[in-house]
């Protein structure tokens, strides 16, 4: 009769290993998987935040609508609050040659999108984008202001404009308008619509 030792058989018998293959399958979606985490978290932050301001493009029509603002002999500084990509910036760069643009963006790869972007329209030294949170941004130095906010931070922001600001200097808002501040001219474009302020012609009741 023969003997069958199964503890022997068991023990000579080894389960198959992961092929290499599949370890750099895992390897390589693991690697995918936090890579987005961290694109996607700079998206997201905004969101807990105080006031989120969410990154949306904008359109060409707002391009030109802003930049029927900006006269072609201007000169001094413009900053783009929440900038984006930078199409605002670099746009106004190319419009007045004159005028050095800035952007101020807290998401890191909009930032980095911008300054390429800035560097393949051949305007990289003449516009800067900065890192950093728009409330703790200094804009007292700039001639022109420009606005793509949300209105649950139009006032917070009218406040810090006329604090900061120099008494003339020009504000162009997008989307939706300053609160308090009268407007010299709206062009009326429906989600497009532009207004422009100039604080050397504001009432003294406004704080200006």
């Amino acid at each position: 009769m023969e003997i069958i030792n199964e503890s022997s058989s068991s023990a000579a018998v080894k389960k198959p290993g992961m092929s290499a293959g599949g370890k750099l399958l895992i390897g390589v979606t693991g690697g995918i998987g936090i890579g987005l985490s961290v694109v996607c978290a700079s998206f997201v932050a905004p969101a807990f935040r105080k006031f989120c301001l969410p990154y949306v493009p904008a359109t060409t029509e707002q391009i030109q609508n802003v930049l029927q603002f900006l006269p072609k002999n201007a000169s001094g500084k413009l900053l783009d609050i929440g900038s984006g990509d930078g199409r605002i910036v670099v746009a106004a760069a190319k419009h007045v040659r004159s005028l050095k643009t800035d952007g101020v963006e807290l998401n890191p790869w909009l930032v980095y999108y911008s300054r390429l972007a800035a560097l393949r329209d051949g305007v990289s030294t003449q516009s800067r984008f900065f890192r950093r949170d728009l409330w703790k941004f200094s804009i007292k130095d700039y001639n022109y202001v420009v606005i793509f906010g949300v209105e649950q931070m139009m006032l917070d922001l009218e406040h810090k404009l006329i604090a900061e600001c120099s008494h003339n200097a020009k504000i162009i808002a997008c989307r939706f308008p300053l609160p308090h501040l009268q407007p010299e001219r709206t062009i009326e474009d429906g989600v497009n619509t532009v207004w422009f302020y100039d604080l050397s012609k504001q009432s003294q009741a406004a704080g200006c």
